[in-house]
């Protein structure tokens, strides 16, 4: 077996107070597709700093193979110093290497290569530099965030671009699909130290909480021992002259083991403060057009948003979802159509740019304005114990908001936004820099979420775990509705989100792919009609329906009758039983009709 291409062994670095890396090691071989995934703060991206030979260990072995090339990718590029991209791409190529290659990447990513570094908008950097690291072909890829300001078509494309490079991949990621789509092997860089699953990441969370719950078991037996030790050195040997000394060093070793114990960091807990109740219906568009001069942004989309609904808007960049927000919630008026809104509206938005506050402001200024309280569904609480919701310790309360990293700047947003009382959520692309832990707490906020969520994400997963459905951009200022989530759509459109139709502006993010011809196998896909058991669901749920209807109602007039319970227990129990089986089979199948229904209309439509 040939050795691995790079070895890091037992690495400590310290940056002052807990060590951020205790024995941390790493190995990659040949054609390796690892996974780096910790929480943030965790060292992720200062390991991979010291992979690439950027950051000096305090401690440890660093061994690269002879003749080994490697690149990496930075989670902040910097092209300041080039003349245009494709000299910045070109650059960092080696003694022959293709600079055709180079020129085919920035094509593939929307880029010219003519353009200006100074006037780049962060997904056009973060292409730039993706074009830079790729076009070598070196034998290990190190990226850190490489989905970071890439909408969804550019992250469908470097996954494909990814899958045949024979480079050996360590990938860190806050994207669940993309790592699940890339990786065949996990490192968990953990309170210092690193554990390695070899299988990928689809894997990895079911393995994380299995290893968390062994250790938590184990914890609870040292607990135990530590008190049974305790009970005998002061009850246990008050007849003796001296006592065992041998137990009480063993004593002393369990409570040493204890302290050193480094504890899982705590999780985010998140609390959404309620407004009164909203109107049934948010928001209702007929028809609506917006163009900015020359450019068809939407062009005659209808919707209707109920109370309760989970809208996901998805596109490219420079396709106007942020602009199509904006007319739902009523902040910009359209050129034509009606716009209908709802009333009792209290709206609270999580913007993409996280606010423009001051870098200097304090994190506690940042909460609480001048006050040491923040009201969180109509109560007063400390703004430290709101802190530490959002993991922050005391000791931060008087950071200045300008060394607060990518993750801590998005939990502040995410705390700032939360506290603010609402019916309607609009996130837009709330994921950026929250890991994975954080991810989850929020989707499950947002299902527990009384009222209706607006979210604009290039997220798939989140968008598959949080959304009832999905308003996906079809080119030239259409719009589409799809029941579902992400996958749903892919399934029902036959393909996922393109860019075709959208013409990119300087500054914009959108990259200007050429239209691929349509192969006969995705034609097939898109004209395909509904097969046998899809027809014969749609024929005969509507009696199935019926039927279900009306043994709720009998059930109903059973349970109308006040002395039912007193004549006739097992009466009443059954019939309160069946009530409850015929409701929820019920709403599943109408669930499935109307699914396939709307199929049904995508098809034929």
């Amino acid at each position: 077996m040939a050795p691995p291409l790079l070895i890091l062994r037992d690495i400590h670095l310290t940056f002052g107070g807990t060590p951020l890396l205790d024995g941390a090691e790493l190995s990659v071989n040949a054609g390796d597709r690892l996974c780096l995934v910790g929480r943030n703060g965790s060292g992720k991206s200062t390991l991979l700093k010291v992979a690439a030979g950027m950051v000096q260990a305090d401690r440890g072995d660093r061994v690269v193979q002879s003749g080994v090339t490697m690149r990496y990718l930075p989670q902040e590029p910097d092209l300041s110093g080039f003349r245009d991209t494709l000299s910045y791409v070109l650059d960092g190529l080696g003694p022959g290497d293709d600079p055709h290659r180079a020129r085919t990447l920035l094509e593939g990513l929307g880029l010219t290569g003519a353009e200006d570094p100074a006037r780049l908008s962060g997904g056009e950097a973060r292409r730039a530099a993706l074009a830079r690291a790729l076009a070598p072909e070196p034998d290990i890829l190190l990226l850190d965030e490489p989905t970071n300001h890439l909408d969804l078509p550019a992250i469908e494309w470097l996954e494909s671009a990814l899958k045949p490079l024979r480079s050996a991949l360590v990938l860190i990621s806050h994207d669940r699909r993309f790592l699940a789509n890339l990786s065949r092997a996990t490192v968990w860089l953990d309170r210092g130290s690193t554990r390695r699953l070899d299988q990928g990441f689809a894997a990895f969370e079911d393995w994380r909480d299995a290893l968390l719950e062994q250790e938590e078991t184990e914890r609870h037996k040292l607990d135990r021992k530590i008190v049974a030790e305790l009970d005998w050195v002061r009850h246990g040997v008050s007849g003796r002259r001296k006592r065992n000394m041998g137990r009480m060093r063993a004593l002393q070793d369990l409570r040493k083991d204890r302290r050193e114990q480094r504890k899982v960091a705590g999780n985010v807990t998140m609390t959404v403060s309620e407004a009164e109740t909203s109107s049934k219906l948010i928001a209702e568009v007929k028809g609506v057009a917006k163009s900015y001069g020359d450019r068809l942004v939407l062009q005659d989309v209808s919707l209707k948003l109920l109370r309760g609904d989970r809208l996901g808007i998805i596109g490219p960049n420079g396709a106007g979802k942020t602009t199509l927000l904006n007319i739902l919630t009523g902040q910009i008026k359209p050129d034509s159509g009606s716009v209908r809104l709802g009333e009792n509206i209290a709206l609270v938005t999580l913007d993409q740019k996280r606010e423009a506050l001051d870098p200097e402001m304090t994190l506690q200024y940042a909460l609480a304005g001048g006050s040491d309280k923040v009201t969180i569904n109509g109560q007063p609480r400390h703004v430290m114990s709101y802190m530490k919701d959002f993991l922050f310790p005391p000791e931060q309360a008087r950071t200045p908001l300008r060394v607060l990293s990518g993750g801590e700047r998005g939990r502040l947003m995410l705390a700032r936004a939360l506290a603010k009382p609402s019916n309607v959520l609009v996130l837009d692309e709330p994921t950026n820099d929250l890991d994975l832990e954080t991810l989850d707490l929020l989707q499950e906020m947002l299902a527990d979420y009384p009222g209706t969520v607006l979210l604009v994400s290039h997220d798939r997963d989140f968008i598959d775990r949080v959304c009832t459905s999905v308003l996906a951009f079809e080119g030239e200022g259409r719009w589409q509705l799809y029941a579902g989530g992400y996958s749903d759509m892919v399934a029902q459109r036959g393909r996922g989100v393109d860019d075709r139709g959208v013409t990119a502006r300087e500054g914009d993010a959108a990259p200007a792919k050429k239209a691929e011809p349509k192969s006969a196998a995705g034609s097939a896909e898109r004209k395909r009609k509904l097969g046998f058991k899809e027809k014969h669901a749609l024929e005969t749920l509507p009696k199935t329906i019926a039927g279900l209807q009306k043994q709720i109602a009998e059930y109903q007039a059973a349970l109308a009758d006040p002395q039912l319970f007193s004549r006739n227990p097992a009466k009443f129990q059954a019939a309160t039983a069946g009530l409850e089986k015929a409701g929820a089979e019920l709403a599943t199948a109408e669930d499935q009709w109307l699914e396939l229904e709307m199929l049904r209309e995508a098809l034929e439509g």
